[in-house]
């Protein structure tokens, strides 16, 4: 029973996020095409359809960007009203899947492969200089300058999961391109630095188990032991497997 509600979750999940992320990407672009253009409507196959959606859920990551970090925004409010001022806000552990994302678009052809690693140098020169905590990035960033935006009071420091997100992507883009051209390999170098200075052992606290937040303001007192079967045990996967 709790194995097909685990599955029932799930599938709601996706399918959600499927039409939020849609939604977002037709938004965006329906400001900058002209009333003499139609949004396709029909497809000769499924295939066609299939790749259009494909290809449409790349804006997130990639025509929707926070423009100079080249990360995904926390949010994107297609009428440009930010009540909360967070325009600029980007999410560390969601940029890691669209990073996932944008290796499937170059490889599918949908992003240019020589801009896509100019993206991608973007990100990780922009990683390499925002704040971290041992190694180990926050909930969000201020994609303009790089600094933390605390996700809450005392949420304010090194934030393992996201950062694990984040750079499980970082490693996927780092495989893809280590063997290519002088620019690619170079990006490789750069992600290598990044993975080498996360400081895992750091997160232990001194245990047997690694700690979800630390702050350099509130210490360990978020007090979030990271256990159970769940999406928290990528974090397990990338320290024990850590240089």
């Amino acid at each position: 029973m709790l194995k097909n509600k685990g599955l029932y979750t799930t599938l709601t999940f996706i399918i959600m996020t499927t039409f939020l992320l849609t939604a977002c990407s037709n938004g965006k672009t329906k400001k900058t095409v002209s009333k003499e253009e139609k949004r396709t409507t029909t497809f000769a196959s499924d295939e066609e359809l299939l790749n259009y959606i494909q290809q449409s859920h790349l804006n997130y990551m990639w025509e929707g960007a926070e423009p100079t970090s080249g990360l995904a925004p926390e949010r994107i409010h297609i009428d440009g009203n930010y009540p909360q001022n967070d325009a600029t806000v980007v999410t560390t552990g969601g940029s890691g899947f669209g990073l996932a994302g944008l290796i499937v678009g170059i490889e599918r052809g949908f992003i240019p492969r020589k801009e896509g690693v100019e993206r991608l140098h973007t990100i990780a020169d922009f990683l390499a200089t925002a704040d971290r905590f041992h190694g180990v990035w926050p909930h969000w960033l201020e994609g303009s300058t790089g600094k933390t935006k605390p996700f809450s009071m005392k949420d304010n420091g090194g934030d393992l999961v996201e950062s694990a997100f984040l750079m499980q992507g970082l490693l996927i883009v780092r495989e893809y391109f280590k063997n290519g051209n002088n620019e690619e390999q170079a990006l490789a170098t750069k992600i290598d630095t990044l993975w080498h200075e996360m400081e895992w052992d750091w997160y232990l606290n001194g245990q047997d188990v690694l700690y979800w937040h630390w702050s350099p303001e509130y210490g360990w007192e978020m007090n979030f032991p990271l256990e159970g079967y769940n999406e928290c045990l990528i974090t397990y996967i990338l320290a024990a497997s850590s240089p």
